[in-house]
Formats: structure tokens, C-alpha cells, sequence
């Protein structure tokens, strides 16, 4: 599965909102061609909420565990919670292994999990958990507003 047939799938989760940064934007160059997904059925970047799903494109700083300088490979990061993270994750995975969950470099103990590269064998649990990330967000948006 390539990148953008996973964005493309994001993008038809309601309330969703795809940043897809691009030189020249308003966004950090370390960023260009990552995908940050959020809930905000209004269109805006939320203020202080994280994104519940990323695509990462190349190493970060203190990130670089993955190999993601590697010519057209990427990782998906998901927030799950620790109650499914642990469950999915390969126990024996290395760190650049492809197409099978792990936990995410920096944040496994918070409860994500990423997949370099899904193919066969985890794409479609990726779209599912995607989607369940979206849910979840929602339902945390939903709370905040009744509470407002």
C-alpha cells in the first residue's frame, strides 16, 4: 500500500483534516511531505490536540531508528492506547523491519504503534485502526465541547 492511498482513505473519514505539508508552505521544511492526520469537522488545525495518525517520510531528530532516509519509504504512526498497542506489536520486530507493527520509537509507552512500509499483511489493519483513531478523537472532541 503507498502513502497516498492511505491518505486517500483518511480523507474520507468525516470531520477528518489531512495537512499534507509542501515547500513553500506555512509549515517547517522538516515536515514537507509528511501527512498529519486530525479530527476538526471545522476545517482548522486544532490548537492544542495532537494528531491521532501520521506519515513520516524521513528521520527526525532523535528519530531515526526506522531508516526513513531510505529513497521511497515511509511509517505510519497511529495512536492506539496501550490497551491495543501491545497486543499488535511484533515481539521479536526490529526497529526497521516493514510490514508488521511495532511500537513507535519514541512514543510506544504512550499507546502508538507504526508499520514501516504496510503492505499484505498490515494494510488493512492499518486503515481499521486509523479509522478507530479517528473515532476515538472524535469522542475526545465531543467531551470537550460538552464540557466547554
Amino acid at each position: 500500500m503507498n502513502m497516498q492511498k492511505i491518505i486517500d482513505a483518511v480523507r474520507g473519514f468525516d470531520g477528518v483534516l489531512v495537512i499534507t505539508p509542501q515547500a513553500g508552505g506555512p509549515y517547517p521544511e522538516l515536515s514537507w511531505g509528511d501527512a498529519y492526520f486530525y479530527y476538526a469537522p471545522d476545517g482548522r488545525m486544532p490548537e492544542r490536540t495532537q494528531p491521532y495518525g501520521t506519515i513520516i517520510t524521513k528521520n527526525y531528530p532523535d528519530d531515526e531508528s526506522s531508516a526513513l532516509d531510505t529513497p521511497g519509504r515511509f511509517r505510519v504512526n497511529i495512536h492506539v492506547g496501550q490497551g491495543k498497542a501491545d497486543p499488535l506489536v511484533a515481539a521479536d520486530a526490529q526497529p526497521t523491519d516493514v510490514d508488521v507493527f511495532q511500537p513507535h520509537p519514541l512514543y510506544g509507552t504512550a499507546g502508538w504503534v507504526c508499520v514501516i512500509d504496510p503492505a499484505a499483511r498490515t494494510s488493512d489493519t492499518v486503515l481499521a485502526l486509523l479509522r478507530d483513531a479517528h473515532e476515538s478523537a472524535r469522542a475526545r472532541a465531543d467531551r470537550r465541547a460538552r464540557r466547554g
